[in-house]
């Protein structure tokens, strides 16, 4: 029987397992040990956030075998309701050691002295004392770097992730009806804030991995920064970043408006994000060098000889996501050397920031590259500025 809240069947985890082990082999790695908690989720079906707090782990081997994960004993019922693993390996906080059991597990799995270990030593889930017991616990076997190489293995999605990214636009849809709806005099940043979060809730969203953010009038060049209790003044543009998620699925909304009309300053630089926007999309199609996407959106900047204030990357791959941060390890952006493919889901996003004069523009969304073409998912995309 599948686990009570199983978000997929045991099937499609055996076959990215498969992947995976396929993918490690050949890079030279003999066992993996996957700190990362979107992994032991894709992976495991394992649906649990404390990684950040209470390590975590799935273990297996490059040959065949039955994966182990390791956890914190009060967590046990969360991983038996959702995950198919039936090797389930608990510890005690504080009392004993997480480093260590791990070892004890990867050696009984068939681990051997001096072999090769992946590990997502970039992943926030791995501090730097964890990781440190860990490297001593597991010598003289030698731990190193898999973040890319099992990130990049969720790129590509299936189509029973696509109904999940799919539901989960449909919660930031919501979200951005919710935002539009409070642009009223006198409403403040929280209270656009508390308004998109509640519609998403309502509509039956799971928690998102990044706080909402969103700033107006002078704070709007703050690209990264959260709603404050202060109010939305006429003629100040006002921008949000957030996300609908469902079963760890993110797909994000990142939306500029105006209340009440705002400066020709503040409307030009909003049109030039826009024909940033535009040109970045019009770029996009299979086979496409990512880094060629970002080239084609900073041709507007320049030529108006501002392309110093798109300081984010063009966009970036999105799917299964816990805190901190919801960004996969698809960069859509210069000096990285990757093409587009089939089944990608990623955010793209024009994002200008003047911070001298205190004027920032955020807009775009989040879209899925199918067999058919370009999709929209979330967001507006390249719409002209809407003023309330």
């Amino acid at each position: 029987m599948a686990p009570a809240f199983a978000a997929f069947p045991e099937s499609e985890h055996r076959d990215r397992l498969a992947r995976a082990r396929k993918a490690l082999k050949a890079a030279g790695f003999d066992f993996c040990i996957s700190v990362a908690p979107e992994h032991l989720f894709y992976f495991g079906g394992y649906e649990c956030w404390v990684s950040v707090n209470a390590p975590q782990a799935l273990l297996f081997s490059v040959d065949e075998g039955e994966p182990a994960i390791v956890l914190r004993d009060v967590d046990l019922s969360i991983a038996r309701e959702s995950s198919w693993i039936k090797n389930l390996n608990t510890y005690r906080l504080i009392l004993e050691d997480p480093a260590a059991l791990i070892a004890k597990l990867a050696k009984q799995m068939g681990l051997k002295a001096g072999g090769r270990i992946a590990v997502e030593t970039q992943s926030y889930a791995i501090t730097h004392a964890f990781g440190k017991s860990l490297e001593q616990a597991l010598a003289p076997a030698k731990i190193e770097d898999a973040t890319f190489l099992l990130g990049d293995l969720r790129v590509v999605k299936s189509p029973r992730e696509m109904v999940y990214l799919r539901e989960a636009a449909r919660f930031a849809n919501a979200g951005l009806a919710a935002a539009r709806g409070a642009m009223k005099k006198g409403v403040t940043e929280i209270g656009v804030a508390s308004a998109l979060e509640t519609a998403m809730r309502e509509a039956g969203s799971d928690y998102w991995s990044i706080p909402t953010e969103l700033s107006a009038g002078p704070r709007s060049a703050g690209g990264h920064a959260t709603p404050r209790n202060r109010v939305v003044e006429p003629g100040e543009l006002i921008h949000a970043e957030f996300s609908g998620v469902s079963s760890r699925y993110h797909s994000a909304c990142l939306h500029t408006m105006a209340m009440g009309e705002p400066g020709k300053r503040a409307r030009d630089i909003y049109r030039l994000g826009i024909e940033s926007l535009q040109a970045g999309i019009a770029a996009i199609r299979v086979g496409v060098p990512v880094a060629d996407v970002e080239e084609a959106s900073l041709v507007p900047l320049r030529r108006e000889g501002l392309e110093h204030t798109a300081m984010m990357r063009f966009g970036y791959g999105i799917g299964i996501a816990y805190p901190p941060i919801w960004l996969e390890t698809l960069q859509i952006a210069r000096g990285i050397d990757r093409r587009l493919e089939p089944d990608m889901v990623f955010v793209l996003h024009s994002c200008l920031e003047l911070v001298d004069e205190k004027l920032g523009v955020i807009q775009g969304g989040t879209w899925a590259l199918t067999g058919n073409g370009l999709e929209m998912l979330s967001g507006s995309g390249a719409i002209d500025l809407e003023v309330y």
